[in-house]
């Protein structure tokens, strides 16, 4: 990771995309950026737009993150475009003179993304940022409507400590005469920033307000999801300049989908699958999981990464399970099931602790606890969903 703009600018001048050709929304926030996105991008295929979407990360592939009408790009056109996107960052390179400051990976997806979706004209992108927004590559493009979800405090090394530190980063893609869409329950420092980020740039602000009566059926489950698509219509209605068609707007409520997200799988136990990764989001799905589990039990299985709030992530769960299973997904920054055991005891949690470092035994375990009346959750990372739902044949990579 390395923060600055040079690079993916130099890269874009070097693939001819010095200026976009279509407009964009741009997604900031700490959670729902993905969800939104997605929504956001149904919504203005419904009404009559060639949708280009770039989110991250993705779950099983790399083809996910780059999306047109809806679908994953294709696997050939995937590969022709990283190849002329590597080639593009290899000239960056030998330009820049430092071999220390070469184009990194988020740089060289944005930039294929990009190129894709001027390849195949799209009429407007929805683009969500990788991490905060003032030196995140997707900055560089310029949109006429910004989206903030929401801000937490994640990513404080490189963020700042306070919210108002993070959110002034995030709403720093707000240019000259934009929109500003700002999710429900944002929190008043980042309100209170929003609004004068707004005023100084003589943008337009938006402040969606919360109405479940008036969300339509969704086929994405969780509270959280009619949060983020009431953003997604808001930040929608922005880029077209006027009201949404309601037929539209149920037909992408009822057919849109994120995988990963609170994703309900069949069966005995019923299993939830949920990438939630920092406290905010545990919340969320905590908050959401009544209209499914009911009086049943619940059997957490959950990884969490080195980087994140463990102990107050581990104090959430404990609140609503019955039992957590610990263990330890693929990634290089999973901290050690043996950790995770130990910081469920020191936060005090009544809740029976087992420690499992194998990911799939872990997902027994978990099932052997619940019992086929109960219901397991799958949470902490994306890469302990990721590792569950990849064919154990194929290995930890990323597939294609």
């Amino acid at each position: 990771m390395r923060f600055g703009l040079d690079r993916i600018r130099r890269l874009l001048n070097v693939l001819e995309l010095a200026e976009m050709p279509f407009p964009s929304v741009h997604i900031v926030g700490t959670n729902g950026k993905s969800s939104t996105s997605r929504m956001t991008a149904a919504l203005l295929e419904r009404h009559g737009l060639r949708t280009g979407c770039f989110t991250s990360p993705h779950l099983l592939s790399y083809r996910e993150r780059i999306r047109i009408g809806e679908r994953d790009i294709a696997p050939e056109r995937f590969a022709a475009q990283v190849a002329a996107t590597v080639h593009a960052a290899d000239l960056v390179d030998r330009s820049q003179g430092d071999p220390n400051d070469r184009v990194t990976q988020f740089e060289l997806l944005t930039a294929a993304a990009l190129s894709e979706f001027a390849r195949e004209r799209v009429d407007v992108a929805v683009l969500e940022a990788g991490l905060g927004g003032r030196y995140d590559a997707t900055s560089v493009v310029g949109s006429p409507v910004v989206v903030l979800t929401n801000v937490g405090l994640e990513h404080t090394r490189y963020l700042g400590p306070t919210v108002a530190d993070i959110a002034r980063e995030k709403l720093a893609v707000v240019g000259p005469g934009a929109t500003l869409v700002v999710g429900p329950h944002l929190h008043p420092d980042a309100l209170a920033l929003a609004a004068a980020t707004a005023a100084e740039h003589e943008a337009t602000l938006v402040q969606v307000v919360e109405d479940p009566d008036g969300c339509p059926r969704l086929l994405a489950r969780g509270a959280y999801q009619r949060r983020n698509f009431a953003v997604a219509r808001a930040a929608a209605t922005a880029l077209l300049g006027h009201p949404l068609d309601p037929s539209a707007v149920e037909d992408a409520a009822a057919t849109v989908t994120v995988p990963g997200r609170f994703e309900v799988r069949a069966g005995e136990p019923l299993t939830i699958l949920d990438t939630a990764h920092n406290p905010a989001a545990i919340e969320s799905v905590g908050e959401s999981l009544p209209e499914v589990v009911g009086s049943r039990r619940l059997v957490t299985l959950v990884s969490i990464l080195d980087d994140k709030d463990a102990a107050t992530m581990l104090a959430l769960l404990a609140q609503r399970s019955d039992a957590v299973v610990c263990t330890a997904c693929a990634s290089s920054r999973a901290l050690p099931a043996a950790t995770l055991g130990s910081l469920l005891a020191q936060v005090g949690a009544d809740t029976s602790a087992v420690v499992e470092p194998d990911p799939r035994r872990a997902l027994d375990r978990a099932r052997e606890l619940a019992g086929g009346d109960g219901v397991v959750l799958v949470t902490g990372t994306t890469y302990l969903v990721a590792d569950l739902l990849r064919d154990p044949r194929s290995g930890p990579g990323s597939e294609f």
